[in-house]
């Protein structure tokens, strides 16, 4: 036999949910349609999404925080982890391609074949001159980057065209 759940434990279950439903109203509404939500509880999001003074947005997302308690949240809980893995795997990304600019920016040639070994489909002449007018731009100290930011949209564009998790 189960033992019933403590006062503080049945109180971490419900700010939990109100978490969950919090979560629920950052989501776009093509998210929230791919979720399948109860009708009641999607009705509660957008209703939340549509608030914006303070104290109604925070007695409405506590009414998402008591629907929430009456459904099994598992899948909702897994699907918000698999958008924030997402958007972990572009972040990754994201920072990868601005190593490899600074790098290359820098001088570091080696980079050049490690980018090229990692994304095939590069064009080898292409990447030399974005490479060496950054450099030039550099050298001069020139106030915009503008070189630097073709460069680092090149090598994003390899990204995108490589498949990279959560851009399919």
């Amino acid at each position: 036999m189960e033992e019933p759940l403590s006062r503080t434990e049945k109180k971490k279950v419900a700010v939990a949910q109100q978490d969950l439903g919090e979560q629920l109203v950052k989501l776009s509404n093509e998210q929230l349609k791919s979720l399948d939500l109860p009708e009641n509880l999607l009705a509660a999001v957008q209703l939340a999404k549509k608030t914006t003074k303070h104290v109604p947005l925070l007695r409405q997302m506590q009414y998402i925080g008591t629907l929430m308690r009456k459904y099994d949240t598992a899948a909702i809980a897994e699907f918000l982890h698999t958008i924030e893995e997402g958007n972990h795997k572009r972040t990754i990304e994201f920072k990868k391609i601005e190593t490899w600019r600074d790098e290359l920016v820098a001088g570091n040639d080696e980079v050049l074949e490690t980018v090229l070994a990692e994304r095939p489909q590069a064009d080898r002449r292409r990447l030399s001159d974005l490479v060496r007018k950054a450099r030039d731009e550099r050298s001069r100290n020139a106030p915009s980057p503008k070189a630097s930011r073709e460069l680092f949209r090149y090598l994003n564009s390899l990204s995108q065209e490589k498949g990279v998790p959560g851009k399919d």
